[in-house]
């Protein structure tokens, strides 16, 4: 069973004639372009999209998608790509469904992951906190106390040194 995410957004596409194949149905790889509408949309929503993170001295590549396809979509088809923010403390999981608007079919399901980078190029463990806060102040109280309180614990403890003898 999938996550469920703390915040969603909903995000209404028409498929063009460009985005299909010979069989007049989506080619899969456009599916990854609709994912990033989506994503882009629910960033707008927090507060803290692809600019500001950039701004911020971070980018934040995609280091995993995963897509499952139901059924196809087709030239003209009005789809609703939902994208629902699952992690974002140490990294970005965002998971999403791809439905058709007139009558809610399921067409696709799909995750992606990213992980923030800085301007030496190194990877972090942990999200930048400018990203982290603007989330959060999106998320009700009560959410992130029932979410988080295992990750509240291990900041407020840090790990013990060892002295050498």
């Amino acid at each position: 069973m999938r996550a469920k995410g703390v915040m969603r957004v909903d995000t209404d596409l028409l498929v063009p004639f460009f985005d299909v194949d010979s069989m007049d149905v989506v080619w899969h790889g456009h599916y990854v372009k609709y994912l990033e509408v989506a994503r882009c949309a629910l960033l707008d929503a927090i507060g803290h999209n692809y600019t500001q993170m950039k701004a911020a001295g971070w980018v934040w590549p995609v280091i995993d998608v995963q897509l499952r396809y139901a059924a196809p979509a087709r030239f003209g088809q009005r789809i609703i790509v939902s994208a629902e923010l699952v992690e974002w403390r140490n990294r970005l999981k965002v998971h999403y469904v791809i439905r058709d608007a007139e009558s809610g079919e399921r067409l696709t399901r799909a995750s992606t992951i990213q992980v923030a980078v800085n301007r030496q190029g190194e990877m972090q463990l942990v999200s930048p906190q400018a990203f982290i806060d603007a989330v959060e102040r999106h998320v009700p109280d009560d959410v992130l106390r029932r979410l988080l309180p295992a990750a509240a614990a291990a900041v407020a403890s840090p790990i013990p040194t060892i002295e050498p003898a």
